[in-house]
């Protein structure tokens, strides 16, 4: 399966074309495309990117061409990664319904492209801000079985980490999954929790603690408080003590608060767990095996009767996503999945115009 990057140049591009390649996802017999644009500086890194990959990888690589237009693209599966982000700059205004339409314009000028080619729609991955954004235009254009949003994966992965440090064991022993939308509705699944080693009642007293009384449908006010006061403490430069009180919150908020930490004190965005739950993502369907995992998809009603792109439980196969698995979830956090969705419709909406889709 061949696999074209758009927004390869980018910091998120470059670490999943580097992941791709070290842990060899793809066969030296496939071709991954580094996409990006005519003109400036853009280009120019495509070309140095290119070359250093060869370098590094040359030994059991896939081909590595470069692609400059939205119709050169020509791979089975697509990642979405390039796109206006928030600034690094703690002290800089975010005006993130600029970005939301300026990212909104880009998805739809590569569906059309992806559309416009003909045969089989690709398959692709949207891990872009808004996700779910993203999923929603390229869906319109490609078919909801097309495309599905990574933003959900990455979620999980934070989740299970934060729950694993909590317990002093590793990540792979975690099974927790987020659902909802990637921003300020995560919606982790608490009555999915499973822990290898530990039982029912050690598992149940865990949740008691660490959620204290909290409602899933108070989280989104709490992630906007903690993130001004972590971004205060960032702005005043007292970056340890911020840290400290992120590791501070109950796991749940902890997910959710430190990827703009990240994110603000990094110089740039999350970029490296951004391209691992991409690159994993790839693995599953490369391999074709079937895999259960949280994603934002468009749904048709087939889950909790929501209409619309939310985080679902999604089972992979040969096509992407074959069916969204019916989990039973506690009433809170059905409401919370439910309230997620309509967060993401008044989101689209705001954004997206009818005249342009």
């Amino acid at each position: 399966m061949d696999v074209a990057i758009i927004g390869a140049s980018g910091s998120c591009g470059r670490q999943l074309a580097a992941q791709l390649l070290e842990q060899r996802v793809l066969p030296a017999t496939a071709r991954l495309q580094l996409v990006g644009h005519r003109g400036g500086k853009g280009e120019h890194e495509l070309w140095g990117l290119r070359a250093d990959l060869e370098d590094a990888f040359e030994d059991d690589a896939p081909t590595l061409d470069l692609a400059f237009e939205p119709s050169s693209i020509s791979a089975e599966l697509v990642v979405m990664l390039a796109g206006a982000t928030v600034p690094p700059d703690p002290d800089a205004r975010a005006d993130r319904a600029a970005l939301g339409r300026t990212n909104h314009a880009m998805f739809v000028h590569y569906a059309r492209a992806l559309a416009a080619r003909g045969g089989q729609p690709p398959v692709v991955i949207v891990q872009s801000n808004p996700v779910e954004l993203g999923v929603q235009v390229f869906a319109d254009h490609l078919g909801r079985h097309r495309v599905l949003g990574a933003g959900a994966w990455s979620d999980t992965l934070r989740m299970r980490a934060e729950v694993a440090a909590d317990l002093g064991i590793r990540r792979p022993q975690v099974r927790l999954p987020v659902f909802g939308q990637h921003g300020d509705h995560p919606v982790p699944a608490w009555s999915r929790l499973a822990v290898r080693g530990l039982d029912g009642p050690e598992l149940a007293a865990y949740v008691a603690r660490v959620r204290g009384g909290r409602s899933l449908a108070g989280m989104p006010d709490e992630i906007a408080a903690e993130r001004q006061r972590m971004l205060q403490a960032v702005r005043e430069g007292h970056i340890e003590a911020a840290y400290s009180r992120i590791e501070g919150l109950a796991p749940d908020l902890r997910a959710a608060v430190k990827p703009f930490f990240t994110h603000f004190t990094s110089g740039h965005t999350t970029e490296i767990v951004t391209a691992h739950a991409v690159a994993d993502i790839i693995a599953s369907v490369v391999s074709g095996a079937q895999r259960l995992i949280p994603a934002q998809v468009a749904l048709d009603g087939e889950w909790l009767g929501i209409e619309g792109v939310v985080g679902a439980p999604v089972v992979l196969g040969g096509d992407l996503w074959q069916q969204v698995l019916p989990l039973v979830l506690a009433d809170d956090e059905v409401e919370a999945v439910r309230g997620a969705a309509d967060a993401v419709a008044a989101a689209s909406a705001m954004v997206a115009s009818d005249d342009v889709v």
